[in-house]
């Protein structure tokens, strides 16, 4: 049995160059399998990956700007690892490749253990490492 192909509108080539192009118009970032929402994160945060596949952006980054999709690159990677087993936190500690970094309020101040030493959450821990720059 036959089938015929829609009348949808496709990429069309002509003489080896793409003279017509699937276009996707929108502001809103969107990212299969993880909702996108923006809302105001605190001083100094840009983006947070959540346990459960969310990732919040600061209503203070400009939609589609170029800061907008490092954030979202970002915060990709720390949902992959999620997603992977490689990263996970709770309100006591945070895990990254097998290892338990303690996590504790004090003095205000969302604090994390790395190499017996506490430091301010958004440091530069090896899970933000690998963020940034991929494995390292």
């Amino acid at each position: 049995m036959g089938f015929k192909l829609g009348r949808a509108k496709q990429p069309v080539a002509s003489g080896g160059f793409v003279t017509n192009k699937l276009s996707f118009k929108t502001e809103d970032p969107f990212i299969p399998g993880h909702e996108v929402i923006r809302k105001d994160l605190g001083p100094n945060i840009l983006g947070e990956a959540n346990m459960d596949g969310t990732i919040f952006i600061s209503n203070k980054i400009k939609p589609g700007s170029s800061e907008e999709s490092q954030v979202l690159l970002h915060e990709m990677r720390h949902a992959t690892d999620m997603k992977l087993g490689k990263l996970a936190y709770s309100d006591d500690a945070v895990y990254y490749d097998g290892v338990t970094y303690p996590r504790e309020n004090i003095n205000g101040k969302d604090m994390i253990k790395v190499d017996g030493k506490w430091t301010e959450a958004g440091g530069d821990f090896p899970w933000e490492k690998t963020a940034n720059y991929g494995d390292i």
